[in-house]
């Protein structure tokens, strides 16, 4: 990310990571990021790895908790008072009480998690006990996205917009705002009413693009989809233009004002950022939706591959030593995870994380070279699911026995969200390739949104944790060794 950054912007990154580091002496911690495209899972993950640790759940490839080194787990307050809380109890109620699924994160959010643990070494053991506090800082993709648009002025964000809206998988959403756009002057005198108009046009395109019937992952500006407090500003008030190549704007023209905007959406959204979280954090989990990529064709899936590319191009990963980590927070661990494996029979989940390994190909060959460790996995941080088998024609089909949410359908049965039902969801392709080929190897997938599940209870009446599915095998892998 350095080419993206000027030199005062450094300076200013080295100012505050050692104001942070001398503030945080002597108390170790570790931020972990929390991000994903919408609908990835980014609440429940968080939600599910709290719950899992402060109840004591079922973790066996987590090494802590498998050996019985782990103390205790409690909530603190966290370190930033500037930055919402994420309301872990109210999630937490919604998925146990009502089973339903929390709301998805719209803003960025934080949560301190202490952990207390024996280390494994006697010799540490001999000092005092382990402690550890995990900062979650959770955020949305679309926000990452945006990170990419630090490198490129105006008229490059113009032609790269132009050129995925022409893509066929988006041609017929952004027909509408291409016809708006180019019916416009960008010589003309700047108009706040043409600039509203054309700025509207281009949101509904975006939000076309991610319904579910499309899943295209590649929309920035993320602001545009969650504008939050900036709604209506004029930072959030611009759109790309038409035939800017070489193009010099005139003081007082549409381009002019389209191209101050843009800066201005970099310099008082997308820098401070960037600066105030991104380049604070140790960890890295990035959440993926493959599944509704893979219903949604090869043109999503393509796009989701783009998105990938991107977001993962935008972190600071490597490893420092104690000097340069006083002045420099390095990402050394990235996870790249399919959620929603409990939605596929344990049978495709190999599948599902070699089709996880060839979408995150390039961005991992790009980080493996600054020294951080990246690994990918399927996983379901809460399993709304269980597996089965039925017989038809003869056949015995693997299945999986969940609760749809009410409105979901399959073949034109339409569930009532209290009815248990058993679907056999296909089987992913065999060859990873073949999900960005038109004439893949096509099993349609049954994909079914679930209920969050009822808790299970022993036979002495304990209330078990939240089930998962290689939830232990994310934290061994985020935090294992911060707990060694």
């Amino acid at each position: 990310m350095a080419s993206h950054t000027t030199l005062t912007d450094e300076a200013l990154i080295a100012i505050d990571t050692l104001a942070g580091r001398l503030t945080g002496f002597g108390k170790p911690s570790l931020r972990l990021g929390v991000t994903g495209l919408s609908r990835a899972g980014k609440t429940v993950f968080i939600s599910a790895l709290v719950h899992n640790l402060i109840h004591g759940g079922r973790l066996p490839l987590f090494d802590a908790a498998k050996s019985g080194r782990l103390t205790k787990a409690f909530l603190e307050h966290q370190p930033d008072d500037a930055v919402p809380r994420f309301q872990y109890e109210d999630h937490v109620a919604a998925l146990l009480s009502d089973r339903i699924w929390p709301e998805s994160t719209r803003a960025i959010s934080e949560l301190r998690l202490t952990i207390e643990f024996e280390s494994a070494s006697g010799w540490r053991r001999t000092f005092a006990p382990g402690r550890l506090s995990l900062d979650i800082v959770d955020y949305p993709g679309e926000w990452l996205l945006d990170l990419p648009l630090l490198g490129k002025d105006y008229e490059e964000f113009s032609k790269d917009s132009f050129d995925l809206a022409a893509l066929d998988v988006r041609a017929d959403l952004s027909d509408a705002w291409l016809r708006e756009a180019g019916a416009v002057d960008p010589t003309a005198e700047a108009d706040e009413m043409t600039a509203r108009r054309l700025a509207e046009t281009f949101t509904a395109y975006l939000r076309a693009c991610k319904a579910d019937h499309r899943a295209l992952s590649t929309l920035p500006p993320g602001r545009f989809l969650m504008p939050g407090d900036l709604e209506g500003s004029p930072a959030l008030t611009f759109a790309p233009l038409p035939g800017l190549a070489g193009a010099k704007p005139r003081h007082g023209s549409l381009h002019a004002m389209m191209q101050r905007r843009y800066e201005a959406y970099k310099t008082h959204v997308v820098k401070p950022f960037f600066r105030e979280h991104i380049t604070r954090l140790d960890r890295q989990i990035v959440l993926i939706d493959a599944m509704q990529a893979l219903n949604a064709g090869p043109g999503a899936v393509a796009d989701l591959e783009r998105a990938l590319t991107e977001i993962l191009a935008c972190f600071r990963p490597g490893s420092t030593n104690f000097v340069s980590g006083l002045f420099s927070r390095r990402i050394d661990r990235i996870l790249v995870a399919a959620t929603k494996a409990d939605q596929i029979h344990h049978e495709s989940h190999d599948r599902l994380q070699a089709i996880v390994r060839r979408l995150a190909e390039r961005a991992v060959q790009r980080a493996d070279l600054t020294g951080a460790k990246v690994d990918v996995l399927a996983m379901a941080a809460i399993r709304a699911t269980r597996e089965g088998t039925v017989k038809q024609r003869g056949e015995t089909l693997p299945v999986i026995i969940g609760t749809p949410l009410k409105g979901e359908t399959i073949g034109g049965e339409t569930f009532d969200g209290e009815t248990e039902t058993a679907i056999f969801p296909g089987d992913l392709p065999r060859r990873p390739d073949s999900i960005f080929k038109d004439d893949a190897e096509k099993t349609a997938i049954r994909f079914v949104r679930f209920r969050p599940p009822r808790l299970e209870r022993t036979a002495d009446g304990l209330t078990l944790s939240l089930p998962h599915i290689r939830l232990d095998r994310a934290l061994q892998f985020l935090i294992g060794d911060a707990l060694a």
